[in-house]
């Protein structure tokens, strides 16, 4: 019985809080006193320019008492030039202020963007290959994008909106009580918390609408895209009418949960408009009744009313700030989630490198299960001597590809040991055996780029003669050569450009390029034609001379003068011998190779019958 798979992490939900916290790290970096300075002053001059702000009122007010009649102004001379001046400097400052602050926080913003999504990178890529299997790729793609970009909200909206108007309203609060009676404080602090409390549970209230808008309109996008991907095969059927009422059912729950989401605007907008109306209509009768009794002037009934109006404005748009927040923890949390993801597969402490004085590979009673419940290999034993070629056959699923990819270690095995010059790969860097390994895989995967960087990759230090030479062994440089744009050809994403044979050529050009110490083909030549075939395993004999090789092949004609051909069945090693050996022995290869030889008798006697006219190809 095979051990229980690893835990892929901690996948309880966690709180905002805790959702914040795990972004302060990336806000104060310990390793960088230059950032930290920058808070310290990007948060003074967030303080400064809220005093500058707050302070600005009560320059007016002192201008608006000194022009009032009763002031006793006669001349314009005697307008309070140096108050109204002082007004339009402390607006001046106030936005300085603000500026200034995003001047500095600019760069702890972009740093810790970059650092969380960088520490996600790496993460995803440290992460075993069963996590990558497991998990779409477009959505921890999306996850990412939408992470860095909710970063990027809540701390333009919350650090530096959200919580400079709440110490507004605080130092507001603080000079109403101070310059009168505490119940202008009370009438607004009230209003204002009456107005946030009425937005927070009313938007709450119209996330469902918004959520299940977002919903259908993915769904219709999903729909649309899916059917005009398969554009013959709606055509192959006649059933464009079914694909327009599928997608217009769709759209018309998108329409329903729009009118509800727009309509329901309204009725924030109208409460939100409602609270500050009877908040400053309060706050005026105050004020009034104040400027009738004697103890305020003209210009404090000018001062409360137009606080009352300066903390409005920054809260309008609440509503939308509080769900886009909302919406940005969420999507923080997504890609927090992923760094929680446990790696599975890890270097022991200190590890070391290996290290390679031949390159013999050994499998010692190996087995091993991607599930618990379904073991693929039991009790695999062979050796690779150094310098010596294996090849192992087998029908589909027999194990052949997860030998490979053991012997990479994506996957560690459940019992028994891999070993490369005696040294357990289990209690070496994984970066030193990968190093050590070359592989041209069954399915070659290419990057969106260029045929010079995709072959490049094989070792990205290497010079453009040692890129054109390793294509020249792949038997692809005069190909590349013949196109247009020669090796800064694109070749498309996954390398579709490129046809299968093309494409593998690359790869093997990629390998050889990385002069490995050990090298694994896994059906390397299977998308190639005969001739080309030919011509790559002259190249790939060459190239593996002297190196530990080992072969997981199909085509039992591509492996006749390996040293050693193991033969797979069901996760076990039934046959093991040379080829000649193993004909001998007329067991499981013997019949492989019969059926083989057989198909290729009848597919080479085809190809003349159509050579001779006799047949019409199809």
């Amino acid at each position: 019985m095979s051990p229980p798979r690893p835990d892929t992490g901690d996948k309880r939900p966690r709180n905002d809080l805790q959702t914040i916290r795990t972004l302060l790290p990336y806000l104060w970096p310990k390793d960088s006193f230059e950032l930290r300075l920058r808070v310290v002053v990007a948060l003074s001059l967030l303080a400064i320019a809220k005093v500058a702000n707050v302070y600005t009122p009560m320059l007016y007010k002192e201008a608006v008492d000194q022009l009032s009649p009763a002031a006793g102004v006669t001349t314009i001379l005697a307008v309070p030039v140096l108050l109204i001046i002082g007004y339009g400097v402390a607006r001046v400052l106030a936005l300085a202020f603000g500026e200034m602050r995003d001047f500095f926080f600019a760069k702890v913003a972009a740093r810790a963007i970059r650092q969380s999504a960088l520490k996600t990178f790496e993460h995803l890529h440290a992460l075993a290959l069963r996590f990558h299997l497991e998990r779409q790729t477009g959505g921890v793609s999306r996850a990412i994008e939408r992470g860095v970009k909710g970063i990027d909200f809540l701390l333009r909206f919350m650090l530096f909106n959200i919580l400079p108007t709440l110490l507004e309203v605080l130092m507001v609060c603080g000079i109403l009580i101070w310059l009168y009676d505490i119940s202008f404080a009370i009438v607004t602090f009230l209003t204002i918390m009456a107005y946030i409390a009425y937005t927070l549970v009313v938007t709450e209230w119209r996330i469902k609408f918004r959520r299940r808008m977002n919903e259908k309109d993915s769904e219709a996008n999903t729909k649309a895209i899916d059917s005009l991907l398969n554009f013959e095969t709606v055509k192959y059927f006649g059933n464009e009418e079914h694909e327009a009422r599928r997608f217009d059912a769709s759209l018309r729950d998108y329409e329903h949960a729009s009118v509800l989401s727009n309509t329901s605007l309204a009725l924030v907008n109208i409460g939100q408009g409602a609270i500050i109306a009877v908040g400053l209509t309060v706050v005026m009768i105050l004020a009034g009744q104040g400027v009738a009794d004697g103890t305020m002037t003209v210009g404090d009934f000018v001062l409360v009313n137009t606080y009352l109006i300066q903390l409005y404005l920054p809260l309008n748009f609440l509503g939308f700030v509080y769900r886009e927040i909302k919406q940005s923890l969420a999507d923080m949390e997504s890609m927090f989630s992923l760094l929680r993801e446990d790696a599975e597969i890890s270097d022991k402490p200190d590890a070391p490198a290996l290290t390679v004085s031949g390159g013999e590979v050994a499998f010692r009673n190996v087995t091993f299960s991607y599930e618990s419940n379904r073991q693929i290999l039991h009790g695999v034993d062979f050796i690779v001597p150094a310098g010596r070629t294996t090849a192992i056959v087998g029908p589909s699923g027999a194990g052949k590809s997860t030998i490979s990819r053991i012997l990479f270690r994506f996957y560690d095995v459940d019992g028994g040991a891999v070993t490369i010059d005696g040294q357990d790969i289990r209690d070496i860097t994984q970066k030193s055996l990968r190093a050590t390994i070359g592989i041209v895989p069954q399915d070659t995967v290419l990057f969106n780029d260029s045929i010079y960087y995709n072959i490049a990759y094989g070792r990205p230090a290497a010079s453009r003669e040692e890129v054109e030479e390793a294509a020249r062994l792949a038997r692809i440089h005069d190909f590349v050569s013949s196109l247009p744009e020669g090796y800064d050809t694109k070749v498309g994403e996954r390398g579709l450009k490129l046809s299968g044979g093309e494409k593998q050529r690359v790869a093997i050009a990629r390998t050889i390029l990385k002069k490995p110490d050990i090298l694994l083909f896994d059906e390397a030549t299977s998308a190639l034609d005969s001739q080309t075939e030919r011509e790559i395993q002259a190249s790939l004999r060459e190239v593996s001379a002297n190196r530990t090789t080992l072969v997981i092949a199909h085509r039992l004609s591509t492996i006749i003068d390996s040293d050693e051909i193991l033969v797979l069945e069901a996760g076990r090693i039934v046959e093991r011998g040379a080829h000649s050996e193993l004909l001998e022995t007329d067991g499981v290869y013997a019949k492989m190779w019969r059926r083989q030889q057989e198909a290729a008798e009848a597919e080479k006697t085809l190809a003349g019958a159509i050579a001779d006219g006799a047949l019409r190809p199809t």
